[in-house]
C-alpha cells in the first residue's frame, strides 16, 4: 500500500491535489492555493499548465512559474512548502529596500542566502500565512503584478 503522498516523488508523471495535500499538510496546501490563485490573478500567463518540476528525493513535483524567464516555483516538502525565487541582476538592491517590510524569518533567509552568478537562490519555508504578504512583495521585485 502506498505511503501518503508517495505519488509527490513518482518520476512517471505529476500527482494530483490530493497527493499534494498529503504531503504538504492541509495548512500548507491552503497556502499553496493561495499562491497559485495570487501568482495567476497578478502574473497572467506566468504558469504553463505542463510546466512542472520533480524536485528530487527531498521535494516532490512543484510548479515553476515562468514567462520568457524564470519568476518563481513552489517547492513541496513532507509536511514543508517553500517558495523559490531567485532575485538577479538588480533585484537584489530592491529587495535590499523592502527588508525592513518583511517578517524576520524571511529576513534571515536573505542573509543567509548564497549569490551565484545569476543571483540569490532564496527558498523560504511559507509555514505561515505573514510570510505569504512576504512572497507577495518578493514576487513584486522579480515582476511588476498586473494592476487591479
Amino acid at each position: 500500500m502506498p505511503q501518503p503522498g508517495q505519488g509527490m516523488l513518482d518520476r512517471s508523471q505529476p500527482p494530483g491535489d490530493e497527493a499534494v495535500r498529503q504531503w504538504i499538510g492541509r495548512e500548507n496546501y491552503q497556502r499553496w492555493q493561495w499562491l497559485l490563485r495570487f501568482i495567476a490573478a497578478n502574473y497572467p500567463g506566468a504558469f504553463p499548465q505542463d510546466d512542472r518540476v520533480l524536485g528530487g528525493r527531498k521535494h516532490g513535483w512543484g510548479p515553476r512559474f515562468k514567462k520568457s524567464k524564470f519568476f518563481c516555483a513552489l517547492l513541496p516538502e513532507k509536511g514543508r512548502l517553500l517558495l523559490q525565487i531567485v532575485p538577479g541582476g538588480a533585484e537584489p538592491a530592491k529587495a535590499e529596500a523592502i527588508m525592513d517590510t518583511l517578517s524576520q524569518p524571511v529576513r534571515g533567509e536573505c542573509a543567509a542566502a548564497r549569490t551565484y552568478h545569476d543571483g540569490k537562490w532564496l527558498a523560504p519555508a511559507l509555514d505561515n500565512d505573514e510570510i505569504l504578504g512576504d512572497a507577495a512583495k518578493l514576487s513584486a521585485i522579480k515582476r511588476k503584478p498586473k494592476p487591479a
